[in-house]
């Protein structure tokens, strides 16, 4: 059931796509909650997500950040241990943390980091943390030797785009009190993420929709064209 005030928000919403600073606009300004909504991209990909070489998926750092304060856990041991506490990682541990989140079920972390040496052992929480999308993995950064960079971009804003099974990709790409044009860089630089990550495997129009909308608000299509 829809409230009120997303009804009147979707009657101010042409059914016909937007230019891209337009619908940007727009989506900000029917953004009216109470909190600093999030805005949010939902891509439809004329890909076959149950074919490995038409996977679509990858990180970058947005110009400006998402405008969300990332909780980072780093599972690494020693002198890595060390890098990634003096990199600013909120939470640093090995075997003790692998438990932690095991037997208390505890999640007070936005991203998982760890060093290729501990996959094993991460890999005892693999059901639980995969089905929240916190699993480190190697294309994503967050299994790697240099976790002080990987702590420093996440901190810094970094995302990660990926495929799901009905082919449409949904990210985060700021916040409404980012402003127009910093919130249309930060779209343009997934979007050009997006086109450049195209499988060669791909056949057809691979662009299907684009569309933003914010936490609160109705989706607003986009008309974008690839540089």
């Amino acid at each position: 059931m829809k409230g009120k005030r997303y009804i009147d928000a979707a009657k101010q919403v042409n059914n016909s796509a937007y230019e891209v600073k337009d619908a940007i606009s727009l989506a900000c300004e029917l953004a009216k909650a109470k909190f600093d909504e999030t805005m949010e991209l939902h891509v439809k990909l004329g890909v076959d997500p149950k074919q490995a070489d038409q996977q679509v998926r990858g990180v970058l750092v947005l110009p400006h950040g998402t405008g969300r304060s990332q909780k980072v856990l780093v599972i690494a041991k020693g002198a890595k241990a060390d890098e990634a506490a003096a990199a600013g990682a909120d939470f640093v541990g090995a075997e003790e943390m692998v438990a932690k989140i095991q037997n208390e079920n505890w999640f007070g972390f936005d991203v998982c980091i760890t060093t290729p040496d501990m996959m094993g052992v991460v890999g005892r929480i693999a059901r639980i943390l995969g089905p929240k999308g916190l699993m480190p993995n190697p294309k994503s950064g967050t299994v790697t030797m240099d976790v002080a960079k990987a702590v420093n971009d996440a901190k810094a804003g970094k995302v990660e785009y990926r495929l799901d099974k009905t082919a449409v990709i949904h990210v985060i790409f700021g916040k409404k009190s980012f402003g127009v044009e910093k919130l249309e860089e930060n779209f343009s630089a997934i979007m050009d993420a997006i086109v450049k990550a195209k499988p060669a495997a791909a056949k057809g129009t691979y662009l299907k929709s684009v569309a933003i909308a914010s936490t609160m608000g109705p989706g607003i299509k986009v008309n974008y064209r690839a540089n």
